[in-house]
């Protein structure tokens, strides 16, 4: 009913899971991620403890092919499990119970696996692992191409529904929130891959957008501009980009043009002007000199 891969970046180390399936809300039970320790999908007829207790074993100092050993070896409903593990070190193990839904199966390679159960054609996760070994891009676009090809090679036997992607950082990280860099999920859409395509790229958009508010913040206008020109790019348009980018402009020497950006904001949402008066009155929106905010906004 499901098929997924799970990775270990060979470029960047990070660890990812993407997953899709026609049954609804994939995204909570299916990916388990922990910066710089692994990653798990556990599917079929899933047992959700599949991915806590992969994780634990693998913080223990376990590799992925003891740890999915000894975590099977407690379930006495493995026959209809299908579950994949990957290391810290890239190490992959997967198994695929006896009494999975054909077309059911996957595949190890170096780095990944792929696992597919109740598909339409056993001709799936060959086709998936052929996808991730011959794929270009980054590692998300990898990992959807991966379900792309899935799909391709006829998917879900009962069609689509939703749609997962979880990438954590190669570093461990001092704090259990810290090292999430991609969790989009999709619970329940007519096109699942197309909207998971659309928030990935929401995702990175965001994430430059952050990144050039710490730029902007941290004195550094030309890098915030370079940062959310790229969000822009990914979601065109975006209201929250054109506010950071005209504050970019403003402090990097274009005032004319960061003033126009904030007035084409109002025009089109006045209740900009509330936040564009806030940003201001506080001081983290240095307006040029001469410039008064309430003539500005017309107040």
């Amino acid at each position: 009913m499901t098929y997924s891969i799970v990775a270990r970046d060979p470029d960047s180390g990070q660890f990812g899971v993407a997953v899709q399936t026609c049954w609804f809300s994939v995204g909570a039970i299916v990916p388990w991620a922990i910066p710089g320790i692994g990653a798990v999908a556990t599917q079929a007829m899933v047992e959700v403890a599949y991915g806590p207790k992969c994780l634990d074993k693998l913080v223990a100092g376990l590799d992925a092919e003891r740890t999915l050993a000894e975590v099977r070896a407690e379930d006495d409903g493995a026959s209809v499990r299908q579950v994949a593990v990957i290391d810290g070190t890239g190490g992959a193990s997967a198994f695929t119970g006896e009494l999975c839904i054909d077309y059911a199966g996957h595949h190890l390679g170096a780095g990944y696996s792929v696992q597919a159960n109740m598909m339409a054609s056993a001709d799936v996760w060959p086709a998936m692992a052929e996808a991730y070994e011959t794929g270009t891009g980054t590692f998300p676009e990898r990992l959807l191409g991966v379900l792309r090809a899935a799909e391709r090679a006829g998917g879900d036997a009962r069609g689509a529904m939703s749609a997962a992607m979880l990438i954590v950082d190669a570093e461990r990280q001092e704090h259990s929130w810290e090292g999430k860099l991609v969790d989009v999920r999709v619970d329940h859409h007519d096109r699942p891959l197309d909207e998971l395509a659309r928030l990935v790229d929401a995702a990175d958009a965001f994430d430059r957008i952050d990144k050039g508010e710490e730029a902007l913040f941290g004195g550094d206008p030309a890098a915030a501009l370079r940062q959310v020109d790229i969000a822009l790019a990914r979601l065109p348009g975006d209201e929250n980009a054109r506010f950071l980018r005209a504050g970019a402009l403003i402090v990097s020497g274009q005032p004319d043009a960061g003033l126009d950006e904030l007035r084409s904001l109002i025009a089109a949402r006045p209740s900009w002007a509330v936040v564009v008066r806030s940003f201001a009155t506080k001081g983290l929106l240095p307006l040029p000199d001469g410039i008064d905010i309430d003539e500005f906004l017309g107040a």
